[in-house]
């Protein structure tokens, strides 16, 4: 069969196209040999992908994992309680160490994997419609995530302006902020400010902790301004009169947080050495570990019923709310440029493909991927306009997107990965049954969780809505 014929039968990160393509594996299954011609192959070119080291890749997570989501975590705990919600917490979170490892192995066994739709072509037994519908929803999905960072971007200025303009102005301005800094085109460089992300919201955390700690009171909560709902309290269990939809999505409220693997197989192919990613991946969870429990419980602790989805808008001062939300500006659009990154290449490489122009500064090059660039955030832009309720919309990504790409994908992948082996000793075992419960966990996602978040959305719609490119004070 010749090359071109090949090509046009599976052009989807073909392994056997590739530059020096063996079959030898180390003892760990890592393609030692292949990957290593891949990562010379890339050196040659001008513009150079895999460059990032450990440690880069380290602030990289941090940087899209460190993010406002956490100060949503406090309403989540009001509305499952102490108990489910800690619980939920810390399952999510051994589950996201479990499924990454998995990722990272059937990745190093197939290390022409560029994307989350390399992932599932590979996972799924070489299959262009999963490859297809992975690559569908990757757009969908970050797509959409970066159209709830303008909205955060936009409910920034307006808080701390005073609505000094209309929100779709300040939409506008975060949207052009987000191009400018999307532009560099290695995630090498966009690492460099993932390190000033981390840094801002953990800022903005901290003042957060320390604000609701010294206040009388919260403010604001969703059943009244304090004390309409009677004084601060916490509880272990949800109050009565909790709906099963609210509490499905205070927990897709949790998993969303700890479910970002949709970006992993992309920063994995940017790094010099890709077997180095779980000391990445360790460093990520320590740090989660660590955000995503601790300041959410603290908050719950100070706002108990009035927590709000993000917490500072249930602090009372107003220089309080000020000074701490004014430190989200930054993650807010950095996470945006990471998301957007991974989305532009995706559509980038399927453009150019193996052309001169994907790897050199040529005018077409540069021409196509800010003509792509420019063309996700104006999508994303019209998308935080027109959607009434970014946070129901969150929630049914989570559902919908999460459920494949935080437990579906991997419990396949293991499957591949140890198929006729699934059983031999003790670890083993365990572990295959930890990813059938995986598997069962994504399929509860899709199913429940998916009717809870649509549920949300229907009931944002029978009441009153913002109008579409509405100028309304976003302010939290």
């Amino acid at each position: 069969m010749s090359k071109e014929s090949k090509e046009s039968k599976e052009p989807y990160a073909d392994e056997t196209s590739a530059p020096g393509y063996v079959e030898a594996q180390d003892s760990d299954g890592t393609s030692v040999n292949t990957l290593n011609a891949l990562i010379a192959e890339d050196h040659k070119h001008e513009i150079k992908l895999r460059t990032m080291s450990w440690q880069k890749a380290a602030w990289l997570l941090a940087g899209d994992q460190v993010c406002l989501a956490i100060m949503a975590q406090s309403w989540s705990l009001s509305v499952l309680g102490w108990v489910p919600g800690i619980i939920t917490m810390v399952l999510s979170g051994i589950l996201f160490w479990i499924t990454s490892i998995t990722m990272h192995k059937f990745i190093m066994k197939h290390p022409h994997i560029k994307d989350i739709c390399d992932f599932g072509y590979y996972a799924f037994g070489k299959s262009r419609i999963a490859y297809e519908f992975a690559g569908f929803m990757l757009l969908a999905n970050n797509i959409l995530l970066i159209g709830f960072h303008i909205l955060t971007g936009a409910k920034v200025l307006n808080t701390l302006s005073d609505h000094s303009l209309c929100t779709v102005v300040f939409s506008v301005i975060a949207m052009l902020m987000g191009i400018v800094m999307s532009l560099p085109r290695t995630l090498h460089h966009v690492s460099f400010m993932s390190m000033f992300s981390a840094a801002c919201m953990g800022i903005a955390i901290l003042l957060f902790l320390i604000f609701a700690g010294i206040e009388d009171a919260p403010l604001y909560g969703y059943n009244g301004n304090y004390p309409t709902d009677g004084p601060v309290r916490t509880y272990a269990f949800p109050l009565p009169g909790t709906t099963w939809v609210a509490c499905m999505n205070a927990v897709l409220n949790i998993t969303f947080l700890w479910v970002p693997q949709i970006l992993f197989p992309t920063f994995i192919s940017e790094m010099e050495r890709p077997q180095d990613f779980p000391k990445s991946l360790a460093v990520l969870a320590i740090i989660s570990a660590i955000l995503f429990i601790i300041p959410p419980a603290i908050g719950f602790r100070y706002l108990g019923q009035y927590a709000t989805a993000p917490a500072f808008g249930s602090l009372g001062v107003t220089a309080y709310k000020k000074g701490s939300f004014a430190f989200v500006i930054v993650p807010t659009l950095i996470i945006g440029v990471i998301y957007a990154n991974v989305t532009a290449k995706f559509i980038y490489f399927r453009i150019m493909g193996k052309s001169r122009h994907a790897h050199s500064n040529t005018f077409t090059g540069w021409g196509v991927w800010i003509a792509i660039m420019a063309g996700i955030w104006v999508i994303a832009f019209i998308f935080a306009e027109v959607i009434p309720s970014m946070g129901d919309f969150l929630s049914l990504l989570g559902a919908a997107f999460d459920s494949f790409f935080g437990f579906i994908f991997f419990a396949v992948a293991y499957w591949q990965l140890y198929k006729g082996d699934l059983f031999s000793g003790a670890g083993r075992s365990i572990m295959t049954l930890i990813h059938v419960f995986v598997m069962l966990c994504g399929l509860f996602l899709l199913g429940p969780g998916l009717y809870a978040a649509v549920e949300a959305i229907i009931s944002d719609y029978s009441s009153s809505v913002t109008p579409a490119f509405s100028c309304a004070n976003a302010s939290i």
